[in-house]
């Protein structure tokens, strides 16, 4: 076992997170004991961060005790791994406008008190304005504006780090990916400095990763 970030550990060539809930599964992945501690394995191909991660990201803002908001939280399959690395003392705003997704997050916050669903669109941020300032925004949405809304988020409520899978053919189907992904770091330059960047195929096909820091909070936090 070799810890790769703070929460995120390295198992013969996979992933795996310490398990906030010892003897559960969430959807079905395996688990293994280490002494006193069981992990759970984390698949880069249901997981876009996961992958983010095998693909060598250098930069991962999500830490133990961190505050996380999380737009498109769909299922909470990713979500759940992220419960795993900020721990009870972090927590993980789940953001999702699906209802039958919705469903599953509740179930899911049942039992993994860290996680707070919240019904919304994520293109609304004031309409969830009470969470407060987090440490981290992370997008995996289905928009067109991904990354502006992933912005607005992160302005909104005073993130100093982002995350995001942008989905090539979510915002151009008839473009190809490359450009896409040129386009979408121009936006977040915008207001961000890109740390990280990835291409997440084969785990995710037309789909590209990137880690910023906002530059206003840059020369204000050490």
């Amino acid at each position: 076992m070799k810890q790769l970030f703070p929460g995120v550990f390295s198992f013969s060539g996979g992933l795996a997170t310490l398990n906030l809930v010892k003897g559960v599964s969430v959807y079905g992945e395996k688990r293994i004991q280490v002494g006193r501690d069981e992990f759970r394995f984390w698949d880069g191909k249901r997981s876009k961060l996961a992958a983010a991660v095998l693909k060598g990201i250098k930069n991962f803002p999500i830490k133990p005790g961190g505050k996380v908001l999380y737009l498109g939280a769909a299922n909470g399959t990713t979500v759940s791994h992220v419960s795993d690395i900020v721990g009870l003392n972090g927590i993980v705003y789940a953001v999702e406008f699906a209802p039958r997704s919705m469903s599953d997050l509740i179930f899911l916050s049942e039992k993994r008190r860290n996680i707070i669903p919240i019904f919304a669109d994520a293109r609304f941020p004031e309409r969830y304005s009470d969470i407060g300032r987090v440490d981290v925004v992370y997008a995996d949405l289905s928009d067109p504006q991904q990354v502006e809304i992933l912005l607005r988020n992160a302005l909104f409520f005073k993130a100093r780090f982002v995350m995001i899978a942008v989905k090539a053919r979510c915002v151009d189907s008839s473009e190809k990916p490359k450009v896409i992904y040129e386009k979408s770091r121009r936006e977040l330059e915008e207001k961000c400095k890109v740390l990280d960047f990835v291409v997440l195929d084969p785990f995710e096909v037309d789909h590209g990763f990137f880690v910023g820091e906002v530059k206003s909070l840059i020369s204000n936090v050490d």
